[in-house]
């Protein structure tokens, strides 16, 4: 970025003059000096320099030893991203655990599976995981890869998701939008400053958006509304609040399922709807998440916070369920039949209700002894979170072929169940952490997490059958070591405290919640900041209690904790400005997942399921030199195949999927407006992005076909 000015100096006589208010029009003698250019880099752009996620308070990147991904409000604005799947797919570690369309998203990282009921967050504050997070409010989406047992307390060994809120600005746009399927989107997004003083701040988002699916008959819609407030109180006190409510309706796309339970199905339309029934209803997801910070400075040295949040998300489950082939003649299989034959669910389960609260009170300071620079943080913590449902309603109404198109069948007339409690779960922590500064090359950081975890579970029918009464300390350790500045090198230990899983219907314990599980992971990388773009490289090695419907012989199941998957990787990554014109960002995951001691020999050995052992990320915003406000964008996706099922047997085939857009930016009647173009998937490419298990069955998953979206921003 080039700022030219010309600068004019006025002689001494005459502005000896200007000050003591007597200089007349004859006596103005200036002197003109040669243009002075002002150079500076234009820091916005795809990279981001800090993120909360890895601690209790925001910090740069290049400081905190762990593995970090940013997603900032450019990538989802370039990406036109409505979900988190069109976002992730930036990051060569996460990839899709049972996302299915019309259902509420689920990934892997690392290799293991984030927990809908602790993994997700916004603002640092968790929240429920069973729903689509809406973008449009969001400043930027935290990726913490690995464990973070010590700022989370009870968590899953992949990660955690961290949503981060936009804050109030003077900002006021309007954003429409289609596709080539002819879905229509508006948004807006209005924000300022009010007050005597100008201490209040107010930003609202709203969107509504016409979901025409590629998937035929699986349209839908969504409404979004959220509100950010701010109140400067003082110089040293700070009230932000945050609200956002969605309601989404759209039918459910269920996976396809290996015939036979040894072949992938060929030729299979990502367009065809399985099952599908003219009267089935949508699936429906309300869902509310309000969250608050308070922030209190002491001191330049001392500060202190009080944030609470609650999260519920309301789920009318129907759907239309293609699995197994139990009623086709000589099939019987808990998977698709050998050409293609599969039964025909009616399944019903609406007003699933989950909620979570949180509250947590932390102090943070600064102080010196013995020659040693601390920067101490602790606090204290408590979560709850209860989950209310009805024994689902799932009756057999026929069966079909996925070759061709499902009659209409008779739908059930069961009644619904009674609703009852199914969880009551509460987490009381006490954290500590202390950065240690020894000198300007050596840090440490440690600390850790006492849990208090006191959950109730309960059967289908309202009665307690489990109560689990744990403490449980979670260590957590890092050495870091700055050679230079913009180089940081780090290794770190950290253990975990996970909820156990729910056994799934085809088990003998159906719906009964297991203990918690406890994991371990140790990690060691480099940073290197060069220039306008960051470097990062980190191997781990995470291990943890290995959860799944273990066979009796007897063509029987039991949802068992039997033995260990460990699981082995190296990351690599590079984001920011490559030249003045062109931002990269790139990500190279290399994972062995390996389960052991399981009991069942046939699980162990390969590959785990849903795992590819190489997967890598490319994407690019070159600015054109020759046209003014148009930059081309572009990127790929690449996997190599992965395990469709626990026996390793089956394989779904590697492929790379090629992404390109357009932004560009202009004046429409004095306005500043952009305009977007999207095509993913460039080339039409027939692949499985989705090879996941889900409540104890194995699922396919088809990537999106090529799709093309086109928007326009006005900025007023």
């Amino acid at each position: 970025m080039v700022l030219r000015f010309r600068p004019v100096v006025t002689s001494r006589f005459a502005l000896g003059l200007l000050l003591s208010g007597s200089l007349g029009n004859s006596f103005a003698a200036e002197l003109e000096l040669p243009a002075v250019n002002v150079q500076g880099q234009d820091e916005s752009g795809l990279s981001s320099q800090t993120a909360s996620v890895g601690g209790f308070d925001e910090a740069p990147l290049l400081d905190t030893p762990a593995s970090i991904t940013v997603l900032n409000a450019v990538r989802i604005k370039d990406q036109q991203a409505r979900l988190l799947s069109e976002l992730l797919r930036n990051d060569a570690s996460v990839g899709d655990s049972y996302a299915p369309i019309g259902y509420y998203e689920n990934f892997v990282v690392r290799g293991f599976s984030l927990n809908a009921a602790s993994s997700y967050k916004i603002n640092g504050r968790t929240i429920t995981g069973e729903q689509n997070v809406a973008l449009e409010n969001k400043q930027q989406v935290e990726v913490l890869k690995g464990l973070a047992g010590l700022q989370s307390g009870i968590s899953e060994p992949s990660g955690v998701i961290n949503y981060v809120t936009k804050r109030p600005e003077e900002v006021r746009s309007v954003t429409v939008s289609t596709d080539d399927r002819g879905s229509g989107y508006i948004a807006t997004d209005v924000g300022g400053w009010f007050g005597s003083e100008k201490q209040f701040g107010l930003r609202a988002n709203v969107a509504h958006e016409d979901l025409n699916s590629y998937v035929e008959h699986a349209n839908g819609q969504r409404d979004f509304l959220s509100l950010a407030f701010d109140w400067n109180i003082s110089p040293d006190a700070v009230l932000q609040l945050d609200a956002e409510y969605q309601d989404k309706q759209q039918r459910s796309v269920p996976g396809y399922q290996l015939l036979g339970g040894t072949e992938v199905p060929h030729d299979a339309s990502p367009k065809k709807l399985l099952g599908h029934q003219s009267g089935s209803k949508q699936v429906g997801i309300d869902s509310l998440n309000l969250n608050g910070k308070f922030e209190y400075r002491f001191s330049d040295q001392w500060k202190g916070s009080v944030s609470a949040a609650r999260s519920k998300v309301v789920i009318d489950d129907y759907s239309s369920f293609a699995y197994g082939c139990f009623y086709v003649t000589d099939c019987g299989l808990a998977t698709f039949g050998p050409t293609g034959d599969y039964d025909i669910y009616d399944y019903r389960s609406p007003d699933d209700t989950r909620r979570d609260d949180e509250v947590q009170a932390a102090m943070t300071g600064l102080f010196d002894t013995g020659g040693l620079g601390h920067e101490l943080t602790f606090g204290t913590s408590a979560f709850r979170r209860v989950i209310d449902k009805r024994k689902s309603v799932n009756e057999y109404i026929g069966s079909s072929n996925i070759n061709t198109d499902a009659p209409t069948f008779t739908p059930t007339d069961v009644p619904l169940n009674d609703k009852h409690r199914r969880l009551d779960s509460r987490q009381y922590g006490l954290f500590v952490t202390d950065r240690i500064r020894f000198n300007e090359q050596w840090q440490t950081i440690i600390g850790g997490r006492e849990v208090r975890l006191d959950e109730k579970a309960f059967d289908k029918n309202g009665d307690q059958e489990r109560h689990t009464q744990k403490y449980q300390f979670l260590p957590q350790a890092s050495l870091i070591y700055k050679p230079v500045e913009n180089v940081s090198l780090y290794t770190s230990y950290s253990k975990g405290l996970s909820l156990g899983g729910e056994a799934p219907w085809t088990t003998t314990n159906d719906g009964e919640t297991l203990a918690p599980t406890t994991s371990r992971q140790i990690e060691a990388g480099v940073k290197y900041d060069w220039r306008r773009i960051s470097f990062a490289a980190a191997v781990f090695q995470t291990r943890q209690a290995y959860q799944y419907a273990k066979p009796d012989g007897t063509g029987l199941f039991n949802y068992v904790q039997q033995g260990e998957q460990k699981n082995t990787g190296l990351e690599l990554s590079a984001n920011g400005w490559a030249t003045e014109r062109l931002q990269i960002a790139t990500s190279v995951a290399a994972i062995r997942a390996r389960v052991t001691g399981s009991g069942t020999p046939q699980y162990e050995g390969h590959q785990a399921i849903n795992v590819p052992k190489l997967r890598a990320s490319v994407y690019a915003d070159y600015a054109l030199p020759w046209v003014n406000g148009l930059a081309v964008l572009g990127g790929v996706q690449y996997s190599a195949k992965k395990s469709a099922n626990r026996d390793g047997t089956v394989e779904v085939g590697d492929y790379a999927v090629v992404n390109v857009g357009s932004r560009y930016t202009t004046k429409v009647d004095g306005y500043e407006t952009v305009f977007r173009l999207s095509v993913d998937n460039l080339f039409d490419k027939r692949y499985w992005r989705d090879a996941g298990e889900y409540m104890g069955d194995d699922y396919l998953f088809q990537g999106a076909p090529l799709t093309a979206r086109l928007s326009a921003s006005v900025n007023f």
